[in-house]
């Protein structure tokens, strides 16, 4: 089933002022980055079209996003250009425009009837929308697209765990796993007479006149961004390497994975639009229900901590049971305490964990399996709990190309307890799950792993990629 239909509870307004007398739609793009299967895309398309106007894009970008850098900038970038070039298709005018988000929204804003906006789930995005829905002179209206089912509908408060989420989430699939069709552009705004922004049409020459952060470098020839390399590689994995998923998705020394985080991270593909064509693979039913739930209710467990929880990136967030236990073995003796510069370097005893901080470091990526034990072990080798915690999230942040988001939070909280249960009690973990590396050699081939990495590495691109 198609529609053109934006169920009402995605959309939220953000104020209570109404409809100007302006010369345009506002659409400011910033979480959802595309140009199709955007629902707050075609909300103001369709708004637009009512009030006889033509709609503009704007999408704010600042040069100093916490701990965002070049390797980062990049991805988006062309993601972004990619944006643009379907949006032109459209008859719809982008302008990115140089700034702090809200800034650049409200600057655009003054000629506008009515802003439109994407859903935000971190402390910037939602200070920004805050400052532009008090500042702007019009309605600003929220339309939730990076999800499948609207946060708020799904739960009113911060779950406890995948179990307390899932039927919630369950409930609501049918009415909001639906295809979503684009809505014709009646009135263009190419020839809109406005500020225009920056030119995408040379990516690299914009990263170089930016003023970034590049402690990690960009991974331009590893992977593209964008919607339509996005869609690109969920192909390829559905036909090469869906089959295998429930059998490989815990084996880091294979590559069946589908890489579909990072084009989620940035809003380069919608959810809803990954697992339609996931549920339409003609795939195992058993590869289809375990994928759904690490996109569905995984994924939209992750939203929901850092939705409800405002110390989501700090160590204060984790729940009480794991601090009392972390604490109380703050002090006990450590076998290996490694600093963070030979972390970094990947320096350590352990061959397993070094390969992992390898592929992250040259791939941006690591496989999810690996991505548990290398936070495990970090826990481990660290003077103090909250140290390892910040050391794990500095890192994460850094290098992987998907970090800074509400799956990064929730994922570095989980080592620490988060979204678990107590375990057996030992010594440094306490009663928080421990891992071990005999562990890993029961459960998968960290050998070959090691092997695997090294030859990425050699070739310098990412494995099915």
């Amino acid at each position: 089933m198609a529609t053109r239909e934006i169920q009402e509870e995605r959309i939220r307004p953000f104020n209570e002022k109404g409809v100007k007398d302006g010369d345009y739609v506002l659409y400011w793009m910033q979480q959802s980055q595309r140009a199709e299967y955007n629902h707050a895309l075609e909300y103001a398309v369709q708004k637009a079209n009512e009030l006889g106007q033509p709609l503009l894009v704007i999408f704010g970008l600042m040069e100093d996003y916490p701990s965002a850098n070049a390797r980062h900038y990049a991805f988006m970038l062309e993601g972004l250009k990619d944006a643009g070039e379907t949006l032109r298709e459209r008859g719809i005018k982008f302008v990115i425009g140089k700034g702090s988000p809200d800034t650049v929204a409200l600057r655009y804003s003054e000629r506008a009837s009515s802003i439109v906006t994407d859903g935000s789930y971190l402390r910037p995005e939602k200070s920004w929308k805050e400052r532009v829905a008090k500042g702007a002179s019009c309605s600003v209206i929220g339309v939730e697209s990076n999800v499948v089912v609207p946060v708020e509908l799904a739960s009113s408060k911060r779950e406890h765990a995948a179990r307390t989420l899932r039927p919630k989430i369950q409930k609501h699939l049918d009415r909001f796993l639906v295809e979503l069709e684009s809505t014709k552009v009646e009135h263009s705004s190419l020839g809109l007479d406005v500020e225009d922004g920056l030119d995408l049409s040379d990516v690299d020459a914009v990263l170089e006149n930016m003023d970034l952060d590049r402690g990690a470098w960009p991974l331009r020839e590893m992977y593209t961004g964008g919607a339509t390399a996005g869609k690109e590689a969920l192909r390829r994995f559905l036909k090469k390497n869906f089959a295998e998923y429930v059998e490989h998705r815990n084996q880091p020394q294979t590559s069946d994975v589908s890489h579909m985080s990072k084009y989620l991270h940035y809003g380069h593909l919608s959810p809803v639009y990954v697992v339609l064509e996931v549920m339409n693979s003609g795939g195992p039913q058993d590869d289809v229900d375990s994928y759904l739930e690490e996109v569905v209710v995984r994924r939209e467990l992750s939203i929901n901590f850092c939705h409800y929880t405002p110390d989501y990136d700090s160590y204060s967030c984790l729940p009480d049971w794991a601090k009392k236990t972390l604490e109380e073995h703050k002090d006990d003796e450590r076998e290996y305490v490694y600093s963070l510069k030979q972390l970094e370097n990947a320096a350590t005893h352990d061959p397993y964990w070094n390969a992992a901080m390898k592929e992250m470091l040259h791939t941006g990526y690591m496989h999810n399996y690996m991505r548990m034990y290398w936070g495990k072990k970090i826990l481990e080798w660290s003077l103090t709990p909250k140290e390892a915690y910040e050391t794990t999230l500095y890192l994460n942040n850094k290098y992987f190309v998907d970090g800074r988001d509400p799956n990064s939070y929730a994922n570095v909280a989980w080592i620490f307890g988060q979204h678990d249960r107590g375990w057996k009690e030992r010594e440094v973990f306490g009663k928080v799950r421990y891992m071990s590396e005999n562990g890993l050699k029961r459960k998968a081939k960290p050998d070959e792993y090691v092997k695997k990495v090294e030859q990425l590495i050699e070739e310098g691109r990412a494995e099915a990629l």
